[in-house]
């Protein structure tokens, strides 16, 4: 099947690898990628702020990056989840309308569209640790996705998932949130941290890097025992990674 990617700022700009782990895993499953490098922000940080005249000149770009021949696979259920519940906003009785339509009916997340439109849930992963699910915010309440990562990750070799549904919570990212909110944010990572830890979580997976990212620095400044990783990255070890040389192999968040 022809793809295009979607690779969110997040992930250009902090985590490069898990946009090449994206088109990796796909071509590995015979999809032919296409990717287009003039692609940018989908615009969600400034039309959760309010500015949404400059969200809108995100957003017509956005639309006019992509083909709507293919399916647009991206890896943030929270850059996807605000593409196809709140872009469209922006865009009534607009020459760009039905080009956003469009848009919104390719747009999916990497993991609907292996659970649910290639039915590829066994893409012979491994990775032997204790997992707790982090199902961030926008996924749940916007997207409305939860089940598709779980799936995945139950057919992953050695890996046992430890989550509790009490574990279903915010992390405390929530974009300027953590900046105008430190305190509350930085709370909501304690506890969400906390729970994982009490679980006994080696590793918190989640679909979106952001959220990640804000745990994966509470977690280094207080020097705690736990990793995060993105869904992609993870799916991405087979048992030879870590045959090669033991220890030099094991996954960390980079």
């Amino acid at each position: 099947m022809n793809v295009s990617v979607f690779i969110p700022c997040c992930i250009d700009q902090f985590s490069p690898q898990t946009g090449e782990n994206l088109i990796s895993l796909l071509e590995r499953l015979g999809h032919i990628v296409e990717y287009n490098p003039n692609q940018t922000c989908c615009g969600r940080i400034v039309y959760d702020n309010g500015n949404l005249i400059e969200a809108k000149e995100i957003g017509e770009k956005f639309i006019n990056d992509f083909s709507i021949r293919n399916y647009i696979v991206g890896c943030s259920t929270s850059c996807i989840g605000y593409v196809k519940n709140n872009m469209g906003k922006l865009f009534y009785n607009t020459s760009n309308h039905n080009l956003y339509k469009n848009i919104n009916e390719k747009i999916i997340d990497i993991t609907e569209f292996l659970v649910d439109i290639t039915h590829s849930v066994d893409l012979g992963a491994y990775f032997p640790f204790k997992v707790s699910i982090h199902h961030n915010c926008h996924a749940l309440n916007e997207y409305n996705l939860e089940e598709e990562t779980k799936i995945l990750l139950q057919n992953v070799r050695g890996l046992e998932i430890v989550s509790a549904n009490t574990n279903n919570f915010c992390c405390g990212y929530g974009g300027m949130f953590a900046t105008f909110n430190e305190p509350v944010s930085m709370a909501l990572a304690k506890l969400k941290i906390e729970q994982v830890l009490s679980e006994g979580g080696e590793y918190i997976v989640s679909t979106d890097q952001a959220c990640l990212l804000h745990l994966q620095t509470y977690i280094d400044k207080h020097k705690i025992n736990l990793k995060t990783i993105h869904i992609v990255d993870l799916l991405s070890y087979t048992e030879a990674d870590f045959n090669k040389n033991d220890q030099d192999n094991i996954p960390e968040y980079k």
